[in-house]
């Protein structure tokens, strides 16, 4: 419940490592994230500090960044931050940021993506039912038509109401027009 969440964007800095588990697939990952800011001085922008995550993703997660992320590229994570301390033999202490991602996609900011569906495993159709948008007559409703009629085979809808079909009543005294003073 009380999580932190966060959104960082930053780059791969490392090959993702993908392993299959008894619990399911599971893939890990580094991330790169420098601050920029605006130098007066220089009157360019400038990198500032880089922290360094380390990216776990589980199951479907874990399969499709394994098939899509490669080192240098600009992604967007969302997830839980967890920041684990210890001390380690002969070294100071040592601090770890890690981020349990629920989504992670290119930075379209940066360039261009190509996305492809992942293929589902198939269930027997028994336990699996289908879904409403995959069956072309939905609970006996026909497909929708998406493309617009052309011009010839609809006639252009009026918006004005012609006086014949007006509420009854005087019609100056519903709507007074605007007093023109010259």
């Amino acid at each position: 419940m009380n999580e932190t969440v966060v959104c960082v964007v930053g780059n791969v800095a490392t090959r993702p490592v993908y392993r299959e588990l008894s619990a399911g697939p599971s893939a890990r990952f580094r991330l790169a994230v420098t601050s920029r800011y605006w130098d007066r001085e220089k009157s360019a922008w400038t990198d500032g500090h880089t922290n360094f995550f380390t990216v776990w993703a589980n199951r479907q997660l874990a399969v499709n960044v394994a098939a899509s992320v490669e080192v240098g590229q600009p992604v967007v994570v969302q997830g839980r931050l967890k920041v684990r301390s210890e001390v380690r033999e002969g070294q100071q202490n040592w601090a770890s940021a890690d981020i349990d991602a629920v989504a992670i996609g290119h930075d379209l900011a940066r360039g261009t993506a190509l996305f492809r569906r992942a293929a589902r495993p198939e269930a027997p159709a028994a336990v699996r039912p289908e879904p409403a948008w995959e069956t072309p007559l939905a609970a006996g409703r026909p497909e929708p038509t998406w493309e617009t009629p052309s011009a010839a085979a609809s006639p252009e809808p009026s918006w004005e109401t012609p006086l014949a079909e007006a509420p009854a009543g005087d019609l100056a005294q519903q709507h007074p027009e605007p007093a023109v003073v010259t």
